[in-house]
């Protein structure tokens, strides 16, 4: 995992939280990295899944509500760092559908090493979209903190309900559709 997301995580605790809270997480995972990252290295996942675990412990908050406001600050942050990935978009269903084809593609040239999720969409029918997320990594929640936040993003009025599969790794499908 790109250690962006570990900074970015780190921040969003320092900000969410606070710096004391940063350095008590650091402290009782145990990483191998020591919780020193830098934003173009590539870390063990195992290390998110301790922070995030250990932070739920720490605040009462849980994972699933941890990761998801996780994907809407990650969101954010891309908007920032990547605003070509946006230009001339004007909804999350016009997006969405690129993040595969146009945004991972492009994030693959940055880092060559990097081990992305793989999303799909379709449309069944008009203002529906599916979205199919699969990841080695499992984080649907951190998905859909994202595809939240990309709703925001453009002020629309859509709901997301979610649908995880049997397969292994699990498929989780996002369905996309009008309030």
């Amino acid at each position: 995992m790109k250690g962006m997301v570990f900074t970015e995580f780190l921040e969003l605790v320092d900000e969410r939280f606070s710096f004391e809270t940063t350095e008590r997480l650091i402290e009782m995972s145990h990483l191998p990295s020591e919780g020193t990252y830098t934003s173009v290295g590539t870390y063990d996942h195992q290390e998110m899944v301790s922070l995030v675990s250990n932070l739920s412990t720490l605040t009462g908050t849980s994972v699933a509500d941890l990761l998801k406001e996780f994907g809407r600050h990650l969101f954010k942050r891309f908007l920032v760092s990547f605003p070509t990935f946006f230009e001339g978009i004007k909804s999350s269903m016009e997006f969405l559908p690129r993040v595969d084809s146009y945004v991972h593609l492009e994030v693959r040239k940055l880092f060559s090493d990097v081990e992305l999720p793989s999303f799909s969409c379709t449309m069944p029918e008009p203002g529906v979209m599916i979205m199919a997320y699969r990841s080695t990594r499992n984080l649907p929640d951190l998905a859909e903190g994202l595809i939240l936040s990309c709703i925001d993003h453009f002020g629309e009025s859509l709901q997301v309900r979610r649908e995880t599969g049997q397969d292994d790794p699990p498929e989780t499908r996002f369905i996309i559709m009008p309030k």
